[in-house]
Parts: structure tokens; sequence; C-alpha cells
């Protein structure tokens, strides 16, 4: 029915819908989804992104390689000190998004959105609404639906996997989900949810996907937290004004196209980029040899 996200931004400004309705009522035409049972869903997935988050902070797992797992505590000790550089939005996010990620590389329960190795960025940006703009949990959850549709355009026209286009297709694409949440949660128009992903996928367009070893723990988990962080500049910046001039639809294009340019070692398969350095190689064969 809809070909493209701008579609579903024209209607909502036709008829005065909210953004998240319209998107429910296409989910509705598209595949027979109840617009209630989506909600609940998404309310559930929000509910789970903050679980998530507390559990991680009262854990000390490590992952399997012992690379990560330990990271959440530092950061939270460090924030807690008041040393932070940041406003408590910006280190709340930081912190929320570091520790999902890390839950992930951990093997604990997590919101795979879109994908499980940026399953950090989208809560970081709602755990930071929540407990720093006190954003209640069905703002939230609504907000989760337009953020669905942006990662389900890009799905359509590029990818949402880093194997197939790099770590653009996973965390450029969380990205421009989280701004496009933060902005309709504080009430900005469907055209600001536009700019928002727009800026976000031209952030971290061509990001390679170079996971040491393949695991998805180095560099991927302190990735997350950075999107995160880069989620909320593309939010402020569309609110304030500033415009993407290339359309999102078109964005999101481009994004295929680099991501099917990209080197195969450079998309997940752990042979170049940071993988193929050095010291990854000898962490790995560290790794390996105490398997042993």
């Amino acid at each position: 029915m809809f070909s493209s996200f701008r579609e579903l931004v024209d209607l909502s400004l036709k008829t005065g819908q909210p953004l998240a309705e319209v998107v429910k009522e296409w989910e509705m035409l598209e595949n027979g989804t109840d617009p209630e049972y989506l909600s609940e869903q998404s309310l559930k997935f929000v509910i789970q992104m903050i679980k998530t988050y507390k559990d991680k902070l009262n854990s000390d797992s490590v992952s399997l390689t012992g690379w990560t797992g330990f990271n959440t505590g530092l950061y939270n000790e460090y924030r807690n000190s008041n040393k932070s550089i940041f406003s408590s939005l910006i280190s709340k996010s930081i912190l929320a998004s570091l520790a999902t990620s890390e839950s992930n590389a951990c093997m604990g329960k997590i919101v795979a959105c879109p994908t499980a190795g940026s399953s950090g960025v989208v809560p970081g940006v709602v755990v930071a609404l929540h407990e720093e703009k006190g954003v209640d949990l069905k703002s939230l959850s609504e907000s989760l639906i337009v953020a669905g549709a942006v990662g389900e355009f890009i799905r359509r026209k590029a990818s949402l996997s880093g194997a197939i286009a790099g770590c653009q297709a996973e965390i450029g694409s969380a990205c421009a989900m989280a701004s496009a949440l933060v902005v309709y949660a504080l009430g900005g128009s469907p055209q600001i949810v536009e700019n928002a992903a727009s800026l976000s996928l031209k952030f971290l367009m061509g990001l390679v996907c170079d996971p040491v070893g393949g695991f998805v723990e180095v560099p991927c988990v302190k990735r997350n937290p950075a999107a995160s962080v880069l989620a909320f500049v593309s939010a402020e910046m569309s609110m304030s004004g500033i415009k993407s001039l290339i359309p999102f639809d078109e964005i999101t294009e481009a994004m295929g196209k680099v991501g099917r340019s990209l080197s195969e070692d450079l998309r997940e398969t752990g042979k170049g980029g940071i993988a193929a350095t050095k010291t990854a190689r000898s962490l790995l064969n560290t790794f390996f040899n105490n398997k042993v």
C-alpha cells in the first residue's frame, strides 16, 4: 500500500491523525495485525528494555570471551561520582545503551531493535527519556511503533543486516529509529520525525561491520552508546529547524547501494577493519588457546 516512509508522513499531515495511528493502520492493512495488539506488544518491548537495563546494573556477568560485561559498572560508578561531562539525559542514555548491549553479549534477554548487535541504541533513548524527562510508558510505546516503521522502510530499501550492508545497517538503522522515537515522544511533527531519521543515517553512512572473531562484542558494544547519543543529536538538530536536504527514502536507497559495494571483509566476516588488527588477532588467539 505504501512504498515510502514519506507517504506515511503525508497521510498523517493530510488526515491530522497521529503518525503512530497511521502506522498502526498501515500494519493492519499490510499484515492484518490488530492495532490494539500492536500497541500491547510495543508496550511489552518498552517494559523489557527498561528491565534489561536495570537487571544489568545489578549483574557483574561478563561475556564468553571476557572482553566485555564490566563496562556498565565502570561507567555507572563514574556517572555517580558527578564527573560526567554530559547532562544527566545523555549520560543516562550512554549507561542504558551500554548496559543493554553488554547484556546481549552476556547472553541476557534483550529486545533486538532492530538487531541484537544494535540492541542498545533504542533502549538508550527510551530509558533516558523515561527516567530523565518523565516520558510515560504509553507515550514511549507509541513512539516505538513509529520507530518500527522507520526500521521497516530501511529494511525494504536497504538492509538491517551487518552481513549484507555493514554496521550502517545495524547501528545506523537503530540510530535512525531512536532519533525518530525521541522526536515523536517529545511531540515533534511527522516531518521532524522523518528529518531526524534522515540525519542519523547520514551520520553513520558507510559504517563497516568488523566484529573481532565474529563475536558481537568488539567494537559492537561500545558503538551502541555512541549511536544513542547521536540519536539525540539528530533529534535536537531537527527540532531546532535544521533540515536534511536529502529525503529519508533517498538516503535509505543510497545506504543500500553503499552496503552492497562494501568488501565482504567489512560485512560481519571478522576479516577486515578492526577485526584484522594485530591486537584483535592476539585477543582471539588467546581466547581460543584458553578454551583448548
